[in-house]
């Protein structure tokens, strides 16, 4: 694509000395933060707990007193029972009986050591097979609550089975955030455009032409002049005007328009400039087309308009969406025109266009002879990736007309691609 325009076409006979009756106005250097989401996450380890306990079986052999021990002493203190005396050691006849002893053997204390010595063989191994039962490990209400192990072990295991598990929660609130921070079309051009590193200051604005939320970038300025862009405004103006009188252009303003918008004549524009009664009529039909913050240049200086890269995109929406205030015709007539410039001007937002199916587009240039630099803007609608885009990218403060140019094709081509892969 060539990026060269003709000599005699400088935005028009008398711009320098046009543009240097008024200050450059720019504004500050660009800069604003950007804003990061992003949530850190950790998940606690999943805690376990295992049982381990046991006893072992006493052998009754070995536990005096106990049933069938071999040889089992007698409890201490236990005095033994007497044995039977003989014959020979009874009184003999009219002898005194002997006194009975004070201390007669208790022969029930050998059963009850026997007893109770049984009951806590028998309590411990209760206790072993309790601990052991899968009911205790499980946590079960069930088991004696006399011994703390119980409870203590049963506590421990429920513990850990009511912890979720880590992996599930982990997964889910990864799908979550996932959701949470998708990239909007908006903050994908911004992103995009911002790491390019632009010079001067630059907005760009890009929208679907089929419907879809707009998504600007600006570097600080969000007020630009508009060059030569602004004819477009100026032929829409006429159409509506024409559509509000219930007339049409004559041949005359056909032929006026058609080197305005093709060829980029000044002279032309100044004509029809004038016919739509400057300033005051451009802001009529702004209102109308839904540029809110678009200022028309003082007297003929139709040059110096002001605006921004989102009214250009409601200017654009005017000349090629359905919905425009414009008859099928006029629309028809602007975006036909705006599809036939000469070669020398087929550049801008056309580097966007990535299918080679047509694009149409005015672009606009101007040295601001106070400060020597350039402004460069260009917009337009392009299909990229099988979308309709309508897009405007607007700048100033440029070193040098071929730089600007390359930085808006950069920037235009750049805002394109993010917009349409965020959407």
């Amino acid at each position: 694509m060539e990026q060269h325009r003709p000599l005699a076409d400088r935005e028009g006979g008398g711009w320098a000395a046009m543009a240097g009756t008024h200050d450059d106005g720019t504004g500050a250097a660009p800069g604003e933060p950007v804003a990061k989401e992003g949530a850190d996450r950790s998940d606690a380890p999943e805690s376990t707990g295992t049982l381990d306990a046991g006893a072992e079986e006493a052998d009754p052999a070995e536990i005096p007193g106990a049933p069938g021990a071999a040889d089992a002493p007698k409890a201490s203190g236990a005095p033994a029972a007497p044995a039977t005396p003989t014959a020979p050691e009874r009184a003999a006849p009219g002898r005194p009986e002997p006194e009975p002893d004070p201390s007669p053997a208790r022969p029930w204390v050998r059963p009850l050591l026997i007893s109770v010595t049984a009951l806590a063989v028998m309590a411990v191994l209760t206790l072993a097979t309790i601990v052991q039962s899968p009911s205790a490990k499980a946590g079960s209400d069930t088991g004696p609550t006399a011994d703390t192990t119980v409870p203590t072990a049963t506590t421990t295991a429920s513990a850990t089975q009511s912890t979720p598990p880590a992996t599930a929660t982990t997964a889910s609130s990864a799908t979550a955030t996932a959701a949470q921070t998708t990239t909007s079309p908006d903050a994908a051009v911004t992103t995009a455009v911002r790491a390019l590193g632009v010079s001067g200051h630059v907005s760009v604005a890009v929208t679907d032409a089929d419907g879809g939320a707009a998504a600007t970038y600006e570097t600080g300025a969000t007020s630009y002049d508009t060059a030569s862009i602004v004819k477009v405004d100026i032929l829409a103006t006429l159409l509506l005007q024409d559509q509000h009188a219930g007339t049409r252009l004559t041949a005359a303003q056909r032929t006026l328009a058609t080197a305005m918008i093709e060829r980029s004549d000044n002279d032309a524009a100044l004509d029809l400039w004038r016919t739509i009664g400057r300033s005051a009529g451009l802001t009529a039909a702004n209102k109308t087309f839904g540029l809110d913050h678009t200022v028309g240049g003082e007297g003929d200086l139709w040059g110096l308009t002001q605006t921004t890269a989102s009214d250009q995109i409601a200017l654009l929406q005017a000349v090629f969406d359905s919905g425009s205030p414009l008859s099928a015709s006029s629309r028809a007539y602007a975006s036909g025109l705006m599809r036939s410039v000469i070669d020398g001007e087929r550049w801008g937002v056309s580097a966007a266009d990535s299918d080679g199916s047509g694009y149409a587009l005015k672009n606009g240039w101007l040295q601001r002879s106070a400060t020597g630099l350039w402004d460069i803007n260009s917009i337009g609608e392009v299909t990229y990736d099988g979308h309709r885009l309508l897009v405007s990218v607007l700048s100033s403060g440029q070193k040098s007309e071929q730089g600007g140019i390359d930085q808006v094709e950069r920037v235009a081509r750049t805002a394109a691609q993010a917009y349409v892969d965020a959407a």
